[in-house]
């Protein structure tokens, strides 16, 4: 029966609102434009946060493939800086060894024309000794005896053996003296044909090594373009990713200066229509609920706990007054001038008294010893302390406006085991 007495008071009170701004709507001042709600940028700014939050670890995800591609171009330059010494070093071993075999030809070319010089000698020796040879034969026989007999006397014959041994001895050590020269011209000649032979297969092994060398220098230095153009790639990755998080920051930036915009702009909004509703009140105070009026629910009492004039503000979802946006409401607000006597609404033990700077103010909790406990927010002042029994009906404090609030009233909450309920379920408003 309350709660349909309740539904049916709030029906009757959307009707009457209804029909009041359809007559006044060509006179009242429009709360609603083109412009977003700060509801609708609030989903966009955590929509642009989710963004942000993408791109980033897009970032991270590149720098990390980016680093581990730089490691792997840090080895290949090493290997290549490696591969570029060794082949260095093999050229100049290279040139070394061809300066040897250019020497070695000198030698073979020296050696060659000594044994030229020594053959014509040797042609030349022979050639005489050919003459010689001919012109003994055109004077007849040649023998020894044929020299010997011509001899004219003993002395005579002792000279021309004399002279017959000389030129054959001389004869023999000419031959001698050629054909050694002859032998060693042709041995050192070999030598030096087996070192130019095993240099030039030196040097055809050192070409071979060093072709090798310069196919892996190639290797290693396309590789090594392939790892800069992947680097430059996931650079021009990590640029694109960087703008967009840039972009996503400024919109996001914009998104929160529309937002403070938008906040502001909906409290002014609501401003007016509380000096507008303001303006709709009767000069003199008509009140809707008288302290003390009783409620029974579930075999308990309880008392209204102020003389209130309006019920400004229900228990659920609402726009905050004061620091706007849709917020939980853990109450409701009943409005009454400042110093209204605020009672107790069942009899209880004072909990707590305090004073919040950004939300309730001074205020009084009581707890009622069977689960419940009552919250009087936004006094001036409290008349109890913590301890203190009080009765239902007892006054508290006085209705003010300190905290965050809008004017003077009662926040008036009812928490049951620990759980915000609806306070128009339990008191007669």
């Amino acid at each position: 029966m309350r709660n349909r007495k309740l539904w049916v008071s709030i029906l009757a009170g959307i009707l009457a609102a209804i029909m009041l701004l359809s007559l006044l709507a060509g006179v009242l001042p429009s709360y609603v434009n083109a412009e977003r709600s700060s509801d609708e940028i609030e989903d966009e700014i955590d929509k642009q946060k989710e963004n942000l939050k993408e791109i980033q670890a897009q970032i991270s995800q590149l720098e990390s493939q980016l680093s581990e591609n730089m490691s792997k171009m840090e080895e290949i330059v090493t290997q290549k800086n490696l591969i570029d010494q060794e082949v260095f070093l093999l050229h100049q071993q290279n040139q070394l060894i061809t300066q040897q075999i250019a020497t070695y030809n000198d030698l073979i070319a020296d050696k060659q024309t000594e044994l030229d010089e020594a053959m014509a000698h040797l042609q030349q020796l022979n050639e005489k000794n050919k003459e010689r040879i001919r012109a003994m034969e055109e004077d007849g026989a040649l023998s020894y005896w044929s020299v010997l007999f011509k001899a004219n006397s003993f002395g005579d014959l002792l000279d021309r053996l004399n002279m017959i041994e000389e030129i054959a001895a001389a004869d023999r050590r000419r031959l001698e003296e050629l054909d050694k020269a002859a032998k060693v011209v042709e041995q050192a000649k070999a030598e030096l044909e087996t070192e130019k032979v095993a240099l030039e297969q030196s040097k055809k092994e050192l070409e071979a090594s060093q072709l090798v060398l310069e196919e892996k220098r190639a290797a290693s230095d396309e590789l090594l373009l392939q790892l800069v153009a992947t680097g430059e790639e996931y650079q021009s990755y990590l640029d694109e990713a960087e703008a967009k998080e840039s972009e996503a920051a400024t919109n996001l930036k914009d998104l929160e200066a529309e937002l403070t915009e938008a906040e502001e702009r909906e409290y002014q909004e609501y401003l007016e229509y509380l000096a507008y509703l303001e303006s709709l009140k009767p000069t003199e105070p008509e009140y809707e609920g008288t302290v003390g009026t009783p409620n029974e629910v579930g075999g308990l009492t309880w008392v209204l706990p102020i003389s209130y004039m309006a019920f400004t503000s229900p228990f659920g979802y609402r726009w905050h007054p004061v620091y706007g946006g849709w917020r939980f409401h853990y109450g409701v607000d009943l409005a009454a001038p400042t110093g209204t006597p605020i009672v107790a609404t069942r009899s209880g033990v004072v909990s707590t008294t305090s004073y919040e700077a950004g939300g309730a103010g001074y205020y009084v909790s009581v707890d009622h010893r069977d689960g419940f406990v009552t919250q009087y927010m936004h006094m001036t002042h409290y008349i109890v302390s913590p301890g203190e029994y009080v009765a239902a009906g007892q006054v508290l404090g006085y209705c003010g406006s300190t905290g965050a609030s809008t004017g003077p009233h009662l926040h008036f909450s009812i928490i049951y085991n620990g759980t915000h309920v609806n306070p128009a379920e339990y008191i007669n408003i």
